[in-house]
């Protein structure tokens, strides 16, 4: 099992931060420390995730504010237009919902 630095267990409070195995939850890892992040979290981040798996959470994941991801795609390129979280479809049930 691969486990996190303990000082990312504050992006974790919902779960057993204990049983948290990098191996096979890196998605929700990646995706939790991109929205939460400091910056020594995002030091840790940029070493353990390659641009690929950032690219691809970016395009396929729909948990992001819009801030992060605006920051995020601008990290590795991408355009706007294929950021999902960032497509009008989603922006427009994310404002029913949620207060930016």
């Amino acid at each position: 099992m691969r486990t996190l630095p303990s000082y990312l267990k504050k992006y974790f409070w919902e779960v057993d931060f204990n049983k948290l195995d990098l191996s096979k939850f890196r998605v929700y890892i990646l995706k939790r420390l991109m929205e939460y992040g400091d910056g020594k979290a995002i030091s840790w981040l940029k070493k353990e995730f390659s641009i690929k798996e950032i690219k691809k959470v970016l395009i396929e994941a729909r948990g992001f504010s819009p801030r992060s991801a605006n920051f995020w795609r601008l990290v590795v390129g991408l355009g706007p237009q294929k950021v999902l979280c960032l497509q009008k479809p989603y922006i427009a049930i994310r404002k029913r919902f949620w207060i930016d």
